[in-house]
C-alpha cells in the first residue's frame, strides 16, 4: 500500500515469471513525503486512474512497453474506452507485477547490493527518473546546479521560469526515506543490470508523448517522472505515468497539479512545513531513516472550499487531458481561474 493507492497482489511475481495484481486508487493526497493526509480530495482516485490509463494506452500504442494490463470495473479488465462507453470511471488499473526486494538499510547506509542480488532478471528498478521541460522558480534544480552546467547562456538563474530547448533527464532514488538526487554514476550502479541509458531513453520517450497530448489539451507540461522494470533486460514503464501527481501541468500560467496544494500549505501552515524540512535535515545528519519520528508537528485538515477547488481542478484536467466529459466539473478554465484566487 501507498499513502495514495492500494496495492492487490493476484499472482505474485518470480524469480522467472511476472506476476499480476491491481492498483486501487484512494482519494487521499500526500505532499513533502508526509505520507496519507488528514483529507480527502473526492473523485481524485478516479481522476488519477483514468488519466494514468489514458496515458498507458498512448505509451503502448507508440510501441513504449509498460506494465498496464487495463481498468477494471465490473470486476473485469477492458480498456479505458469500454469502461468510459459504460460509464464508468475507474479507480482500479490491473498491471503486471515484478519483484520489490527489501532494501536493507544499516550505519546509515542503503544496501543495494543487496537488493540486485535477490532481484536476479526480474525487478523494479530502484530509481525515479525525473524529466524537465521547465525550471520553476521554485525548482531544487537551482540549488544542485549552475545554468551553464545545462547548455544555458545564463550567468545565474532568472528570478523567472526558465523554458529548456531540451528536456533535462535525472535520477534520484525511490526506496530511501528521503528522495536524493544522484550523479549519473550512482544512478547507473543503484540501477544494477538496467541499463542507463535505456532508462533515460524511455524517459525521453514517454516525456514527449505526454508534453504533445498536454499542448492537445492547451497544458504546459513542465516536469515529471517515470519508474520502471526490468524483466529479461527489457526495460517497461510501471507505476502510473502523466498525472497531476507524478507530474506538472499548467494552463495559462497556473499550475494543475498537486503542486498547488503544495503551495496552498506553504502559505497557510509554514510552521508545519519548516518542522517537516528540518526533520529531513536532522534525520540526514544523524543517519536517521524514518524522519517523520522527528518531527514535532502535524498537518491541519484543508477547508471544505479547498478540498472543493482541488476536486475540480483535478477532475475538470482530467476531462480536458483525455478530451471527453468523464467527470461534472467546471471546464478547465473556471477550474484554474477558483485555483487561483484561492
Amino acid at each position: 500500500m501507498t499513502s495514495v493507492k492500494n496495492f492487490r497482489v493476484d499472482e505474485p511475481a518470480t524469480a522467472d515469471n511476472l506476476g499480476r495484481g491491481a492498483f486501487v486508487f484512494t482519494d487521499a493526497y500526500s505532499v513533502f513525503d508526509w505520507g496519507k493526509m488528514p483529507d480527502e480530495i473526492p473523485d481524485k482516485g478516479a481522476s488519477l486512474c483514468t488519466m494514468g490509463a489514458f496515458n498507458f494506452e498512448l505509451l503502448e500504442d507508440s510501441g513504449v512497453p509498460t506494465h498496464y494490463r487495463g481498468v477494471v470495473t465490473e470486476g473485469k479488465e477492458r480498456s479505458l474506452d469500454e469502461a468510459l462507453a459504460a460509464g464508468n470511471a475507474p479507480t482500479e488499473m490491473a498491471i503486471d507485477l515484478t519483484q520489490v526486494p527489501d532494501l536493507p538499510f544499516a550505519d546509515g547506509t542503503y544496501d543495494y547490493d543487496a537488493y540486485h542480488a535477490e532481484a536476479g532478471e526480474n525487478f523494479l528498478v530502484p530509481l525515479e527518473i525525473v524529466f524537465r521541460n521547465r525550471v520553476g522558480t521554485g525548482s531544487s534544480l537551482r540549488t544542485r546546479t549552475d545554468p551553464a552546467d545545462h547548455g544555458l547562456d545564463y550567468e545565474e538563474w532568472p528570478d523567472e521560469p526558465v523554458d529548456l530547448p531540451d528536456a533535462i533527464v535525472e535520477f534520484s532514488t525511490k526506496y530511501e526515506e528521503q528522495d536524493r538526487y544522484l550523479s549519473r554514476e550512482e544512478a547507473d550502479r543503484i540501477a544494477g543490470a538496467a541499463d542507463i541509458e535505456n532508462l533515460e531513453a524511455v524517459a525521453r520517450e514517454v516525456n514527449r508523448l505526454v508534453t504533445e497530448q498536454a499542448e492537445h489539451a492547451g497544458f504546459v507540461h513542465q516536469d515529471g517522472k517515470i519508474e520502471c522494470l526490468s524483466y529479461e533486460g527489457e526495460i517497461r514503464v510501471a507505476d502510473v505515468v502523466g498525472t497531476f501527481d507524478e507530474n506538472r501541468f499548467s494552463y495559462e500560467g497556473t499550475q494543475v497539479s498537486k503542486e498547488v496544494i503544495r503551495q496552498y500549505h506553504k502559505r497557510t501552515q509554514p510552521e508545519w512545513v519548516e518542522a517537516v524540512g528540518a526533520a529531513k535535515e536532522r534525520a540526514t545528519s544523524e543517519g536517521v531513516a524514518d524522519w517523520k519520528s522527528l518531527c514535532d508537528r502535524s498537518p491541519e485538515p484543508l477547508e471544505e472550499r479547498v478540498i472543493q477547488a482541488a476536486r475540480d481542478l483535478y477532475c475538470a484536467g482530467t476531462n480536458a487531458y483525455v478530451g471527453r466529459e468523464v467527470f461534472d466539473a467546471p471546464d478547465i478554465s473556471a477550474a484554474v481561474e477558483t485555483i487561483h484566487n484561492l
